[in-house]
Formats: structure tokens, sequence, C-alpha cells
């Protein structure tokens, strides 16, 4: 099948254009890198024939010897490729994605914020493993329910592809036992990760010396 011929929405280009990098497959991803396929076999046919014999972890290793003799390559693509990687690899040095199983690792991420004057209200979204894809402050300032709404939480959740959240908010007081607006909130983000199917996996309020989990509380 030409390329052409699969529907315009099915498409790895189009695809990524639509729902972003994070939902397309690795044969897809490298479809879109080589560009085209060679006679009787369109890109993503390519492609898979490549991680087939290759393998994705291994394709960052790969001689530029290795891929030009690839039948369907050549000097053109087995450089671009190769560039691709490289480029990766040289932004990513050094770079680790943060990794909470605790409380305690999100009080110590906190420490910016333990001391502010006024509350900050910061959600961490998570892969499935747990390793952080991004975070956000969600509101700053005395929290209500009205401050914080579910879709100011969850829009960046379903935008980065998370499967589950954190919650974490200061308590300028020093103490970090919810308030009756602590638990409302806490409540009403909880139900709407549920409905959504993302989970809400702890809501941790700190201060400068300790911290509080609604989880280790039996609040979630």
């Amino acid at each position: 099948m030409k390329i052409k011929e699969i529907p315009k929405v099915e498409r790895p280009r189009e695809k990524l254009i639509r729902y972003s990098s994070n939902r397309l497959s690795n044969s897809e991803l490298l479809a879109i890198i080589l560009r085209s396929g060679k006679k009787g076999e369109n890109v993503i046919d390519l492609a898979n024939r490549i991680l087939r014999k290759y393998k994705a972890e291994n394709l960052p290793n790969l001689t530029y010897q290795e891929l030009k003799d690839f039948s369907g390559l050549g000097p053109a693509k087995a450089c671009e490729i190769i560039a691709c990687f490289e480029l990766g690899k040289r932004l990513l040095k050094g770079k680790v994605a943060e990794l909470y199983l605790k409380p305690e690792d999100v009080w110590k991420e906190l420490k910016d914020i333990r001391e502010h004057k006024k509350e900050h209200f910061i959600i961490f979204y998570l892969d499935s493993r747990n390793q952080e894809i991004k975070r956000e402050i969600i509101s700053v300032g005395s929290l209500n329910a009205n401050l914080v709404h579910p879709r100011e939480v969850f829009e960046p959740a379903v935008k980065n592809l998370a499967a589950q959240v954190i919650l974490a908010h200061n308590h300028p007081s020093g103490d970090p036992e919810p308030s009756e607006d602590d638990l409302e909130i806490n409540k009403r983000l909880a139900e709407a990760g549920k409905i959504l199917g993302i989970d809400v996996i702890d809501h941790i309020i700190v201060s400068k010396g300790s911290y509080l989990s609604f989880k280790e509380k039996g609040l979630l």
C-alpha cells in the first residue's frame, strides 16, 4: 500500500500534528525521519523492517555503514538518522527524569516554596512509572475550590499524556494539617481524575519542616 492510500488521519506526519509525538509508535516516528520508502515498499513498512532487524533500542548506536548498506536507505537517509540521534543525545545528556515514589521525595523537591508567604498549588504530571513529565503551578494565593478548577489541572495532563498526577501545595502557617478547602479541592480533583482515567496518587501539603500526605492519612 502506498502512503497516499493510507487514510490521512493515520499517516505519521498528520498524526503527529493532530495528536502530538507521544501518540506515535516507534515505526511512525522513524517513518517521519525517513520521509519516503522505496519502490514497492512504503515508508512505514521500511521503518518496520529496520526496527525488526536492529530493534529500537539499538538505533542510536548504529554506524553510518550499517545504515547505508540497509536496503532502502542509502547515504542520505543514513546521515539523517544518525544526525537525529546524535542531536538527541547531546540535548538530553545529563538530563534524568525525576522519579517520585514517596511523599518525602515531593517535600524535598518543593524546598523553593516551603517558606513562601502565599499558598502555591502545584501539579506533578507523571507517566505510568512515576517519572515526571512536567510540573505546573496552577494557582498562587489563598486556596479555595473556585481557584483550583479540574479543567486547569487535567487539561495539561491530557495534553502531555500523563498517566497520574500528584497534587501539592504549601502552608505558609507551618502547619501541614488540611483545611476544609483543602479537603474539598482534593475530593473534586480525585473525582475528576477518575472520570478521565488519570489517577490522583497523592496530595501533599508541605511546610518548612514537615509535610502531610493525603494518601498516608487515608484521605484519598
